[in-house]
């Protein structure tokens, strides 16, 4: 009765479905693309990169630090430039690459860059800021950083208030 039991049993464990994982081991990283899609709060941010073609340069594994303005922020933007980037993919990616840094920034090291230029994708720069003394804000131009270090496979993600516009030449 007990080999029944126990036949059983190893029947019943090999026919489960695999999961893919080994024994203590964690699922994969997403990749930034794959992190922003995961979560509802970037989903304006989702839809304007794919847009904009930028899903393999976001994906990569060259390590960037995104500045992600969250559905807030975008609902923030005037309906008409919504529109206007929408049917200009140039304008678009211009406007989201000026979001990126190249390298994994983290909080740490942004908060030791008050009063400095960080030179984005776009080629412009973001002015950073730090304000208080015990509890310190950051802000990017007029943009505040809201939540900082979610990781991803391929760099950092800082979730922030507003859409970066950058600089007209």
């Amino acid at each position: 009765m007990k080999r029944i039991a126990m036949t059983l049993a190893a029947t019943a464990l090999l026919a489960a479905p695999a999961t893919g994982l080994a024994q203590n081991s964690t699922p994969a990283q997403p990749n930034i693309v794959g992190l922003a899609a995961s979560d509802p709060q970037f989903s304006t941010l989702v839809s304007l990169v794919k847009k904009a073609g930028l899903v393999s340069a976001l994906s990569g594994p060259g390590k960037l630090t995104v500045f992600a303005p969250n559905n807030a922020a975008f609902a923030k933007v005037p309906k008409a430039t919504l529109t206007a980037l929408g049917k200009d993919k140039a304008l678009l990616r211009a406007v989201l690459t000026y979001h990126v840094v190249k390298g994994a920034v983290p909080a740490s090291k942004v908060v030791t860059l008050d009063g400095k230029k960080v030179k984005t994708l776009n080629g412009a720069t973001v002015n950073v800021r730090i304000t208080g003394k015990t509890k310190k804000s950051v802000y990017l131009n007029n943009s505040k950083v809201l939540k900082t270090d979610l990781r991803a496979s391929n760099g950092i993600v800082h979730v922030i208030n507003r859409v970066l516009i950058p600089p007209t030449s």
